[in-house]
């Protein structure tokens, strides 16, 4: 049986469209940072409009790399504690990213065990937390290429099943249901209702 080829990685332009169907598009995907990472289950999106949205009161230091191109990560720190990773997307709305909420562990296992002080595949990248800190994402990473080193990022190899509902975590514009996830996935951060 021949050799099958290598999976493109997807690059800069399949973040042009609006972050709900980026977010939607991106679940099946398979993200890695440094080798490290997985299946991607679960996703919120967000643009300027939304009043959760860091870029809903305009540009500033803290959300830039939002502003910046397509295809590039927004890395920000949640409450002082954890790195979270965004993907920027909507080449027509700046200021429109992904929030990576949850992963299925495949590859680099071992490494995210260790920076996760933890055995159970399940919780290593299960919420955008413990996610970035399973992969290594620091706020070094912000505003660099998603198509470039330390990531890749490959579109998903068949169509699966995508659920939607409220996103969590947040207080203003709660009821969006602009969270994603794979149907019946055990590594979503919470169960959809």
């Amino acid at each position: 049986m021949p050799d099958m080829p290598a999976p493109v990685p997807l690059d800069r332009t399949a973040f042009a469209a609006d972050a709900p169907s980026v977010a939607r598009a991106l679940i099946g995907a398979v993200l890695l940072v440094d080798g490290a990472g997985g299946v991607v289950v679960e996703t919120e999106a967000y643009d300027p409009t939304d009043p959760a949205s860091h870029s809903f009161a305009g540009p500033n230091p803290r959300n830039a790399a939002m502003f910046g191109p397509v295809g590039h990560a927004y890395v920000y720190r949640s409450y002082g504690l954890h790195w979270c990773l965004n993907l920027v997307c909507d080449a027509a709305r700046p200021g429109s990213a992904v929030l990576i909420r949850a992963l299925a562990p495949t590859e680099g296992i071992e490494a995210m065990r260790t920076r996760r002080g933890l055995d159970e595949p399940r919780l290593l990248c299960a919420g955008p937390g413990r996610l970035a800190q399973a992969l290594g994402i620091t706020g070094a990473m912000d505003g660099l290429a998603l198509d470039a080193p330390p990531f890749r990022l490959l579109p998903q190899a068949d169509t699966v099943p995508v659920v939607a509902g409220p996103r969590i975590g947040i207080t203003r514009g709660a009821a969006t249901p602009w969270r994603f996830g794979l149907a019946g996935s055990p590594y979503l951060s919470r169960p959809f209702r």
